[in-house]
């Protein structure tokens, strides 16, 4: 790779003149402040001159120098940077792993020869994780100088903790020519200085029961989450041998594609940076503990999961929380994920609080009270360091829910602030808006189009919605599971295969269409996952969810629900009154339990789940279903578990 081109300082540079006063120097600023194109120049005038500089680079998302995932240190020599030490964090967040940055800075400043020593500081100069980092930085780093990029110091986020350090501080304003990159273009820079790293890596084994694992690692049970990780390899000291990438996890063996390391490890650090399918390097999702089992499955259960109507689909497990005469909440728990879906956001009060931070998807009929009045419960339960929570519902729910939000004084939650994507159903179009608690307005996302209704699509499930009439839009929607993928155990004895991990493997490559991918079997041989599918797995159609309520008893209604519920396997439906009450139902624009019924026979659907009775029949509601029984003469559930 050609060296970039790199401009000299002038003479009379501030930097160059705190150089000569000051061996350590600080170099901090905003995002796209031009921190590493300035060190480069101060580094490429000084080599100039006959001066030696360094550089320890501190930002493991997009480092000037060496790998992302690493803290670098290095020395300029012919017109570029020369990596001399890297201290693997295997995370591309400054701001939630700063304890192992700052230590990983210390020890490679103790490294750093005598002579100039540049710190080019990460962009993180907001909340907490700033005003920790920047004293932390510099005390690591043993700096005597500051250099701040800012075009107002008094105006820098951090201006009183740089007053704090009590250090010669110079302030400069950014080149005119300097801007951030933007979130796509420094997530493809980072890939591609990733790419470069591997581009002399070899296929690894390690043996896990040999080696320490610290940092943030993913539970034995979900292989999955490993692939695609970074892995920081580490000497018996904890220094760093060398940096690679997780092929796979099976059972006690890792496989690892790395740059022949110095030494032998006896040590692995494993965070959070990942490459996903898309090739690209970024932050993974969190992966909450399991048991090291693949059937465990540590979801909360709903306090009132024995008495509300459950449905068991496979893949999916989803709980009326507050019974059929409660506010509307349907919990779907995807098992063996740590992960949640609700449908209606009702009182919550059944819910333990911790699983909120599983919830990944929440998907709102519409906005009267029953059915949003428990995002209050998700709004205090996501403060922290969690993903944004998508919503999705009818037009006006970015406007209600940032309603809610604004109701709050936020003013100690820094950059724990809760944050949502907010998507609104208009036809066939999804209008997108990020709330985060504390902003002052919604930020517009780019809109996109959803044919048919599809709202949600990934491997595993789908989700779609149509618009019905309660006087205002409501949303009904269908979960469609991709198709269930099962061991045929016969002829994995056949072949004298153990069960383990690597079957969890080739059922994720084969539902994502990954035919060539290549499977380690137990017997340390590879397949391609087409030729093992073919063999071990046999497959069915997912079973689909309906979920529908609050809409009026309309030609409309009726022929929109039974287009989206045709041939489920289980329709969550409302029916609030008798027919003898059909005025009322009219009137308010709800369904009779008939009308409830008639639906469900229409739709074909397998199984019939009424709910959001009135609480006028809470001592009887075995009319209601009996005039149901009378229309659908499928199963009709009256309560409790079943599958």
């Amino acid at each position: 790779m050609m060296p970039v081109p790199t401009e000299h300082l002038p003479a009379d540079h501030p930097l160059l003149a705190l150089l000569k006063r000051h061996d350590h120097v600080l170099v901090a600023g905003a995002p796209g402040s031009g921190k590493s194109t300035l060190v480069r120049a101060a580094a490429a005038t000084l080599a100039a001159r006959g001066q030696a500089c360094h550089c320890l680079s501190a930002d493991p998302g997009l480092p000037g120098i060496g790998p992302p995932g690493a803290a670098c240190l290095g020395r300029w020599q012919a017109d570029d940077w020369q990596l001399e030490a890297l201290a693997a964090l295997a995370t591309l967040d400054a701001a939630r792993f700063r304890l192992p940055l700052v230590q990983a800075v210390r020890c490679l400043a103790e490294r750093a020869p005598a002579g100039a020593l540049l710190l080019d500081a990460p962009g993180v100069v907001r909340g907490a994780a700033g005003a920790e980092l920047l004293p932390a930085l510099a005390e690591a780093g043993s700096v005597s100088a500051l250099l701040l990029l800012t075009a107002d110091a008094a105006s820098f986020p951090l201006h009183e903790e740089c007053r704090a350090l009590g250090l010669e501080t110079v302030t400069l304003a950014p080149a005119p020519n300097a801007r951030h990159p933007g979130k796509r273009r420094r997530r493809e820079r980072r890939s591609d200085d990733w790419a470069a790293w591997l581009a002399t890596a070899h296929e690894t084994m390690l043996e896990l029961p040999s080696l320490a694992l610290i940092g943030t690692v993913p539970p034995r049970s979900a292989p999955e989450a490993w692939a695609g990780r970074q892995v920081g390899l580490l000497d018996e000291r904890g220094d760093t041998l060398g940096l690679g990438e997780i092929i796979a996890l099976e059972a006690n063996r890792l496989w690892i594609r790395a740059p022949t390391p110095t030494g032998t490890p006896c040590t692995l650090v494993v965070r959070d940076a990942q490459r996903g399918c898309d090739g690209q390097l970024g932050t993974a999702r969190p992966c909450l503990p399991t048991r090291d089992t693949p059937e465990s499955d540590d979801t909360p259960e709903p306090l009132e999961s024995r008495e509300g109507p459950r449905a068991d689909l496979g893949t999916f497990t989803a709980t009326l929380v507050n019974g059929v005469f409660g506010d509307p909440l349907l919990h779907v728990r995807l098992k063996h994920q740590q992960r949640s879906l609700l449908f209606d956001l009702g009182d919550p009060g059944r819910l333990p609080a911790r699983l909120a931070h599983q919830v990944s998807d929440v998907f709102i009929s519409h906005a009267h009270f029953d059915h949003i009045g428990g995002f209050l419960w998700l709004l205090r339960s996501r403060i922290g360091e969690y993903p944004p929570c998508r919503l999705y519902g009818p037009p006006g729910l970015a406007s209600h829910l940032h309603g809610l939000v604004r109701g709050i004084l936020w003013d100690r939650v820094g950059d724990k602030a809760p944050r949502f994507e907010v998507n609104e159903l208009h036809g066939e179009r999804l209008a997108r808006w990020r709330i985060v608690a504390g902003e002052t307005r919604p930020t517009p996302l780019p809109s996109r189009s959803v044919p048919g209704g599809l709202l949600r699509g990934e491997l595993g499930f789908r989700v779609r919605a149509t618009t019905l009439d309660h006087g205002t839009p409501v949303l009904a929607f269908a979960l469609e599971p991709d198709q269930r993928v099962s061991v045929r155990k016969e002829q994995l004895a056949a072949h004298g295969w153990p069960p383990g991990p690597w079957l969890g493997t080739l059922k994720h490559h084969t539902l994502a269409g990954e035919e060539e991918a290549l499977i380690r079997l137990p017997d340390g041989t590879t397949q391609t996952a087409a030729r093992l599918a073919e063999v071990l797995l046999m497959s069915r159609p997912g079973e689909r969810l309906v979920y529908a309520t609050d809409l009026g008893d309309t030609a409309e209604n009726r022929r929109r629900l039974v287009a989206l519920a045709r041939g489920a396997r289980v329709l969550f439906c409302e029916a609030p009154f008798l027919e003898a009450e059909a005025e009322q139902a009219r009137r308010t624009g709800h369904l009779t339990a008939r009308a409830c019924g008639e639906i469900a026979a229409a739709a074909g659907v397998a199984r019939l789940v009424p709910f959001h009775f009135s609480r006028r029949h809470v001592s009887d509601p075995r009319r209601l279903h009996d005039e149901i029984r009378l229309a659908f003469p499928g199963e009709a559930a009256g309560g409790g578990e079943s599958s």
